[in-house]
């Protein structure tokens, strides 16, 4: 995820609600991940948006995704809350890694229904960040699907250096 604009590591950060938004969203040549990647086309293709001191997403999911008939996986509804909640790491200018994820299901999510996901910052430190965050019916707000908590950790110590040799389409990935 490129942060465009950001040339180098002493240039001030462009903190306009655009420039916040365009850190979301990978824009990398490489966009496979399961969850946001747009090259993917077996994954969920998130996008992701700020709303206030929100990050929201919205996904409609096809038959694929169920797990019981009619009914989403509850695997794909933990990766929604997942990749959200750790979007609010994002929003901050820092990729981590989930640490801990605990859903709690609250309703059947139906296969075909657009499914709003939010999430929120709890608390923020230099190495940890706790989030929590919904799914709900986006044609029925009132209707909670699952909600979650989750703590996200730093990356470990030469984990973008290693990826990077790896995947070489991850150029840029890093720089929020």
């Amino acid at each position: 995820m490129a942060n465009e604009g950001a040339s180098g590591a002493d240039e001030t950060r462009d903190e306009t609600p655009q420039a916040a938004t365009d850190r979301l969203n990978d824009t990398s040549a490489y966009q496979r991940c399961f969850a946001c990647g747009a090259r993917n086309p077996d994954g969920l293709r998130l996008v992701f948006r700020q709303e206030g001191e929100a990050i929201v997403t919205e996904f409609t999911p096809n038959l694929r995704f169920q797990g019981f008939p009619g009914v989403v996986h509850g695997g794909i509804l933990a990766t929604l809350l997942d990749e959200t909640l750790s979007r609010m790491a994002t929003a901050q200018g820092r990729w981590m890694m989930t640490a801990r994820l605990e859903v709690r299901y609250r309703a059947a999510a139906p296969v075909g229904q657009t499914l709003r996901v939010s999430a929120r910052t709890l608390a923020a430190r230099a190495r940890i960040l706790t989030a929590a965050g919904e799914i709900r019916l986006a044609d029925d707000p009132a209707t909670v699907i699952a909600t979650a908590e989750g703590t996200f950790m730093a990356l470990p110590p030469g984990y973008e250096q290693d990826a990077l040799e790896h995947f070489p389409d991850l150029a840029g990935f890093f720089d929020l």
